[in-house]
């Protein structure tokens, strides 16, 4: 499986963005995909998780402030992320996971600064 990751970039706090990440190869229908995000150094941590079926988790740092969605019929995952915040500066990373392994994207820069 291969995950391609865009839509990161410098925002404001405050403000939003929305990564998406696309997947492809050998892709079967039953998996789970997410968001992980990795800050300079830190660990890499959660951030939301959704499985086929459309059940989510998210971290508590961003528990109604981020959404996480998927369309399966694209293999397509996204992040929508509002009232962003300093400490949301991060590598984020797309994450897709089923019967044959854990597979990670490249990562997208998310910088929030004034």
């Amino acid at each position: 499986v291969q995950l391609v990751e865009s839509g990161g970039g410098l925002v404001q706090p405050g403000g939003s963005l929305r990564l998406s990440c696309a997947a492809s190869g050998s892709i079967f229908s039953i998996n789970a995909m997410g968001w992980y995000r990795q800050a300079p150094g830190k660990q890499r941590e959660l951030v939301a998780t959704i499985a086929t079926v459309g059940r989510t988790n998210y971290a508590n740092s961003v528990k109604g402030r981020f959404t996480i969605s998927r369309d399966n019929a694209e293999n397509a995952v996204y992040l929508q992320m509002n009232s962003l915040k300093p400490e949301d500066t991060a590598v984020y990373y797309c994450n897709w996971k089923d019967v044959t392994g854990d597979y990670w994207g490249q990562g997208t820069q998310v910088t929030v600064s004034s």
